[in-house]
């Protein structure tokens, strides 16, 4: 399975020559300090660092942007990995490269499948139809930079998630080396390897990249591998139009260790559950994607169009073996205007996005050892998206922007049932909302923005919460938000932070409870309320005191989340289950002149949380100590080591979410254990 894939897409690794982009300050202890001088030129449609950073400064609203810089000396194989030190972002680490994402609580009960943020790559999304996500597919170590667009601040990409939007942004053959190789080794039989490439000549520019990764895993029945793919060619016709094309392949297996109970995750944390063993639990994808974008760029006006389509097969051994194959495609379209309104700026933005899905789902007996048994259930689902989007900034002030914006959304959801029993489950859902926003934005100072904005938005159910019966309908309500966010963030050389407050009222959030064996129940909740505080802080300081050119770095990341039921008729007012209250994330890191740097960091959630409805029990508070070693040598090479969880703390990674728990209740993730790894990067 392996050697096909990397046999295919080899030779587009094997690129000409490009440049290493230097990251703006401040820099953090493991980013290559190092330019080189190479083109001039820029891709139109793909934005640099410098420039997304520019149009997250016209948002008023919370908005983050992880350089690739951030995470490419350390051990970048999971969302976790990437998006740790963003404020905000719940990132719980399951087993493999699975993950519980949620931003600001969305999708916060379910504990399979994103749901509740919105992915894309390039500005296209990753997300099925349905808004269902598997981020396995997405390799960190083979984008630029992460966008990450909290809340209804994720308009700008037409998408309908509660949570917001996370955009990884594709490299260039404008803006990576000819050939970059990296090896990474650890614990646990972790290895990983990728080659990656860029090439620009004339009008043509292209970047690719292929990795191949496996591991046994800290648990039992944890291990698995992945081979990815990633290419971005790029045609500039001329200075105002260019088109891109993205492809992106994948074939992931992993096996899952599964839940257990408090004690076992504590006590004997490298068990697996029983039954994930004896029917040998996986999650296995193959996929191919490929997208176009192209884009016009005139005086006052640019313009923007791409289509997309996706074909993916999941094989899921679980209670059930699960064969789902999907087909999805899309397209859509993005107008700006750009010129003064009545002797004022004025930024005028409408946008469009069409989503049509289908999914052949299958599901079998599960035998003994994972082995396909007699067909139980067989349907064909169909989901349908159309998102209209219109955004309007508008200088008031030449420091203030009064900024407007208004989505509409008209969503399908069709089910038909192929399998010849009594129990029909066809049916058909139709949602549709308009979301408004309203946001002010103050350039204080050329470095310091203070924003704020209120907002309503809404999110369709995915096939995962609907609840089909023999009456031809679901009774799942689109869940819907009104929000208020208030905050500042300011960059300097040496200096930047960001913090940010707000408080969701939300009607119908999807409650998903799991009910063991495989089973669950959907159901809205009356009223919930999300609420928090996120802030982040990157500080170079002590620069020149021990050597020249040396400096201290700390890097912080906070995030606040009050989470609770609003007089609910059978909760009332408990603690919305699943999500820490209190989360820290810091380092604090030595650079010297040499290129060596290196320090500790600390991840620590200080309180347990809850994992029921009811509040009857609760994870546990941790620390988690780890420290990072390097060297930059020259342009040419790098290297570094990594341990984590230094001090062996058994701790609960993440849970499931049930009414009411008991000491035997399966919900628990133990966390991993003690862990060293180390790499090396090559490039040209």
């Amino acid at each position: 399975m392996t050697q096909p894939l990397l046999r295919r897409l080899i030779a587009a690794s094997i690129c000409l020559c490009g440049t290493a982009q230097a990251n703006p300050a401040p820099t953090a202890p493991d980013e290559a300090l190092i330019v080189v001088e190479g083109h001039t030129q820029q891709s139109l449609v793909s934005q640099t660092p410098e420039q997304a950073r520019a149009q997250i400064e016209k948002t008023p609203g919370s908005v983050d942007l992880v350089s690739a810089q951030e995470w490419e000396n350390s051990e970048a194989r999971t969302l976790k990995d990437v998006l740790d030190y963003t404020p905000g972002v719940i990132a719980q680490p399951k087993w493999g490269e699975d993950t519980r994402l949620s931003i600001r609580g969305s999708g916060l009960s379910r504990n399979f499948h994103l749901r509740g943020v919105a992915l894309l790559v390039d500005g296209i999304p990753l997300n099925a139809a349905d808004g269902s996500a598997d981020f396995q597919e997405i390799d960190p170590t083979a984008f630029s930079y992460t966008e990450v667009y909290k809340g209804a601040n994720a308009l700008r990409y037409g998408a309908s998630a509660l949570g917001g939007a996370i955009n990884f942004v594709s490299p260039t053959g404008y803006d990576r080396p000819l050939l970059s190789g990296r090896a990474d080794f650890g614990s646990f039989g972790f290895s990983r390897q990728q080659l990656s490439g860029g090439v620009q000549a004339g009008a043509f520019d292209a970047y690719a990249s292929v990795s191949h990764q496996e591991h046994e895993g800290f648990r039992d029945h944890s291990g698995g591998q992945s081979q990815r793919a990633a290419m971005n060619l790029g045609w500039r016709f001329s200075p105002e139009l260019e088109t891109r094309l993205y492809v992106l392949g994948g074939d992931i297996d992993q096996r899952i260790p599964g839940t257990v109970t408090r004690d076992a995750a504590l006590s004997d944390p490298e068990r697996a559950a029983a039954n994930n063993e004896l029917l040998a639990y996986q999650r296995n994808i193959k996929s191919w994607r490929v997208a176009s974008r192209t884009m016009v760029r005139l005086d006052s006006m640019s313009a923007e169009f791409g289509l997309f389509a996706v074909e993916k097969q999941l094989i899921h051994p679980i209670f059930q073996y699960l064969d789902y194959q999907y087909n999805d495609r899309g397209a859509y379209a993005r107008t700006v205007f750009e010129q003064d309104l009545f002797g004022h700026g004025n930024r005028f933005v409408f946008g469009a996005n069409l989503l049509d899905g289908r999914t052949d789902n299958q599901q079998f007996q599960n035998l003994a050892g994972g082995i396909q048994g007699d067909l139980l259930s067989a349907s064909a689902d169909r989901s349908r998206n159309l998102t209209l989007y219109l955004e309007n900034a508008f200088d008031v002030l030449p420091q203030l922007s009064l900024i407007t914006g208004l989505q509409y959304v008209d969503a399908q959801r069709e089910r038909d049932d192929r399998f010849a029993d009594a129990n029909d489950t066809s049916g058909r859902a139709d949602y549709d909302f308009f979301s408004p926003k309203l946001g002010v934005l103050w350039r204080a100072t050329p470095a310091l923005q203070v924003f704020a904005n209120v907002s309503r938005s809404a999110e369709p159910p995915t096939f995962g919460e609907l609840n089909f019966t023999n009456v031809a309908l679901s009774d799942t309500r689109a869940q819907r938000a009104s929000t208020a966010e208030v905050g500042a963030r300011s960059r300097s050389e040496n200096l930047e932070w960001s913090l940010a407050i707000y408080h969701a009222r939300i009607r119908d959030e999807f409650q998903f409870i799991d009910l063991g064996g495989g089973n669950y129940s959907v159901s809205n909740a009356d009223k919930t309320v999300h609420q928090g505080v996120e802030a982040a802080l990157a500080w170079t300081w002590l620069q020149n005191v021990f050597a020249p050119a040396d400096a201290m770095d700390l890097h912080l990341s906070y995030t606040f989340s009050d989470f609770y039921f609003d007089d609910d008729t059978e909760w009332s007012s408990n603690e919305l289950p699943g999500a820490p209250r209190h989360y820290l994330r810091t380092m604090i890191s030595y650079r010297h002149a040499s290129g060596i740097y290196g320090g500790p960091n600390l991840e620590w959630g200080p309180q347990a949380y809850d994992v029921d409805n009811a509040n009857t029990r609760q994870s546990k508070e941790y620390a988690l100590v780890g420290f990072k070693l390097g060297y930059q040598g020259n342009e040419h090479w790098s290297l570094f080591v990594e341990g984590r969880n230094l001090a062996d703390v058994n701790y609960i990674a993440s849970t499931s979410v049930v009414a009411i728990a008991n000491d035997s209740s399966n919900v628990y993730e133990p966390g991993t254990g003690r862990a060293v790894i180390g790499g090396i990067k090559l490039q040209w």
